[in-house]
């Protein structure tokens, strides 16, 4: 059976979502943080799965439902922490990140007969999720992360592999405030888009 990985940092105001402040202040921009990452857990929960794992920058908290293994991430760039959360798996496994809580569990549900690799882009020019038959953390380290060809250098470097390669749906990350408007559109009965609702109306107030 797949593992499924989350890789997320405890929201805190100012560790997270720094993109969001202005118009939000930090601690409301940790709480929209808090309820995306709450959304994407609930819905690797509800997806087919042999483990699941949050790889974590922090400590869990309450908003951490049950049946995850928590393993801090390693010290290092996105590529390394990206590539440590693969080296820590045996088998199949399909890593997604916070930023997109819209995410449902059947975009999670995948299989690997007829591919090596699984892709998500995201529309910012990153990836929201990948997924290694066999996972190789080689094809994630030195990949330039946080940049608009970030997806684009990443799965050259699959297909450069010799791997057979399927695209997930492109999804938007949740970044600016722009990004929390569209995304809450795209999931209004989530905990992100209630959350964003109250934040909303307290500010029209």
């Amino acid at each position: 059976m797949i593992t499924l990985l989350v890789i997320a940092k405890e929201p805190r105001p100012g560790r997270v979502k720094t993109r969001l402040t202005p118009p939000f202040t930090p601690r409301e921009a940790a709480g929209l943080a808090e309820a995306a990452l709450a959304d994407t857990l609930d819905a690797v929960a509800a997806a087919p799965a042999g483990r699941r794992v949050l790889v974590l920058d922090g400590r869990p908290g309450p908003w951490l439902p049950p049946g995850f293994d928590v393993v801090p991430q390693c010290p290092g760039g996105l590529d390394e922490r990206l590539a440590a959360a693969f080296a820590g798996c045996d088998g199949p496994a399909l890593l997604i990140g916070m930023d997109t809580p819209q995410v449902t569990p059947r975009l999670l549900t995948v299989g690997f007969d007829d591919c090596d690799a699984w892709f998500g882009p995201a529309e910012d020019g990153g990836f929201w999720a990948l997924g290694l038959a066999s996972p190789d953390p080689g094809l994630l380290r030195g990949v330039p992360m946080s940049t608009p060809v970030t997806g684009a250098v990443q799965r050259d470097r699959l297909v450069a592999a010799g791997l057979r390669v399927r695209d997930l749906p492109r999804l938007r990350d949740v970044d600016t405030a722009a990004d929390a408007r569209a995304v809450a559109a795209l999931a209004p009965h989530g905990r992100f888009a209630a959350r964003l609702a109250r934040l909303t109306s307290v500010a029209d107030r």
